[in-house]
């Protein structure tokens, strides 16, 4: 074990801590201030909040991995999520913010899905919530088990023991701070993240000295257009690759955080430091995996290491302790909103609404924290399992659902004024059915496609279908879309 790299860890996690138990006693109670942060983040947490907690640890273990084994034909999910990325913060970003304080200063997705129809029915809210809880105990779960894989390969402790400790640290702040204490951990976390990454690479090639013209690169290594697969599967990859890109309009726990802006001023701000940071970080986890072939050769028995390997090799084990912290950020930084999110779903959309009508905020308070707590207990079930699966199965499997079922939802209530509350039930149901159907079916799930594209398809012709088939919206539905167009602050 290296004690100094422990050491870091420690101090690490105990400013995670720290932030936690900050803001609450800042946190002034209320549901709204719990679970968006009163809308009163600023455009640079705002910016890399979203970012830390769309990049898990997948983005310094899984691509890197993957660019290092199998060459350049493996950068279309990064092409793919820096295109969705980009496509969320210029057209979603803007309108969501205006609809969810028209829609009846919504706080949550299911909230504002219900009252962008004006809909008494709990129906959507419910639908939601359940999907939500569902995936985003698969989601945490890769986290964590992310968790226990660095602590179990840097430092030779147990990854059960580990993935124990990760999840205590990680409910203990989300627990006690809420959004803001998620929001400004995951702030100082992508700042982390996007350091290691350009620090790594950058160094390795300094210290190469020609030696890469002694690394024997794979055929095709270079092709950007192959995945050394039959001709059909290396398309797949590429269409699966963009597919990624499609997650982003219907990931709850990043684009909440366009509703968390504090003015509609700052979401063009936020969207420019946001958008870098995703580049640059996708960027630099591409330069890992093929300058860490460089630096190392081709002798990594396990490729997801070799981030970790390179580290460790060029710096002292006080900074390579700092630099691999960065694994812990991504994994922290995406599990903390994935808790957060399923906690605002059950609170806000089921619990007040259908089981306690008259709860108060300081009631709607604890059982946000409950949920956390219950939300995170069956991940890390999930995440010890030996029949999990690995952290990238995972987190494609979760990442998968939430952008085929709500993705059409949200976009076609953001941009288009005749849409209906049925259609956007129809949209939902149909794009998670699909995307678990072409998941879990053999035939389907052979083709070697990534379930979101066809749930996403689905989904989409499901709400457009309902919509036309069914009675157009209300005259006061119409209005409150036009007055969401007119929001200014």
């Amino acid at each position: 074990m290296n004690y100094t790299e422990l050491t870091v860890f420690i101090i690490y996690l105990v400013i995670m801590l720290g932030i936690g138990v900050y803001f609450f006693f800042r946190t002034k109670g209320g549901e709204k201030d719990y679970f968006l942060g009163g809308r009163q983040m600023g455009p640079w947490v705002t910016a890399l909040s979203a970012g830390a907690s769309d990049m898990s640890a997948w983005v310094l273990m899984g691509l890197p991995a993957s660019i290092y084994a199998a060459g350049m034909g493996q950068t279309w999910i990064a092409i793919g999520l820096a295109a969705g990325y980009i496509l969320s913060w210029v057209f979603m970003a803007p309108r969501l913010r205006k609809f969810s304080i028209a829609a009846d200063d919504s706080i949550t997705l299911p909230q504002y899905l219900t009252n962008r129809f004006l809909s008494k029915s709990k129906a959507l809210q419910v639908i939601c919530a359940v999907i939500f809880l569902f995936a985003y105990a698969i989601y945490a779960a890769a986290s964590i088990k992310a968790c226990g894989t660095l602590f179990s390969t840097v430092l030779g402790l147990d990854g059960t023991l580990a993935m124990y400790i990760a999840a205590f640290i990680i409910i203990a702040y989300t627990f006690l701070g809420g959004f803001k204490a998620v929001c400004w951990t995951d702030f100082f976390q992508g700042l982390l993240m996007l350091g290691a990454l350009l620090i790594a690479p950058i160094f390795a090639l300094a210290m190469l000295n020609g030696a890469s013209g002694s690394v024997e690169f794979p055929a095709n290594y270079w092709n950007f257009f192959s995945s050394g697969k039959a001709d059909w599967n290396s398309f797949a990859d590429i269409l699966s690759g963009f597919g990624w890109g499609l997650g982003y309009f219907g990931m709850p726990h990043i684009i909440i955080r366009f509703m968390a802006l504090r003015s509609q001023r700052e979401v063009k701000k936020s969207a420019i430091i946001g958008i870098t940071w995703n580049i640059l970080i996708l960027l630099f986890a591409v330069a890992v995996g093929s300058v860490g072939l460089m630096f190392l050769g081709d002798g990594i028995a396990d490729s997801s290491l070799v981030f970790i390997e390179m580290v460790r090799k060029i710096f002292p084990a006080v900074i390579s302790g700092i630099l691999l912290s960065a694994i812990l950020a991504a994994a922290m930084s995406t599990a903390d909103s994935q808790l957060l999110a399923s906690a605002s779903a059950f609170a806000a959309d089921v619990y007040k609404p259908i089981l306690r009508k008259n709860a108060k905020d300081k009631e709607m308070f604890w059982v946000g924290r409950i949920v956390v707590v219950v939300v995170a207990v069956a991940a890390v079930i999930i995440a010890a399992s030996p029949n999990s699966g690995t952290i990238m199965g995972l987190v494609g499997n979760a990442w998968g659902v939430f952008g085929a079922a709500f993705g059409p939802a949200i976009l076609l209530s953001l941009f288009w004024k005749r849409f209906t509350f049925e259609g956007a039930v129809a949209g939902i149901v149909a794009g998670a059915a699909v995307d678990i159907m072409w998941l879990t079916i053999p035939a389907l799930s052979g083709t070697g496609l990534y379930e979101i594209v066809p749930g996403f398809i689905a989904g989409t012709i499901a709400a457009v279908a309902v919509t036309l088939l069914g009675k157009k919206p209300g005259a006061e539905v119409e209005a409150l879309f036009d007055r969401s167009m007119a929001v200014t602050d």
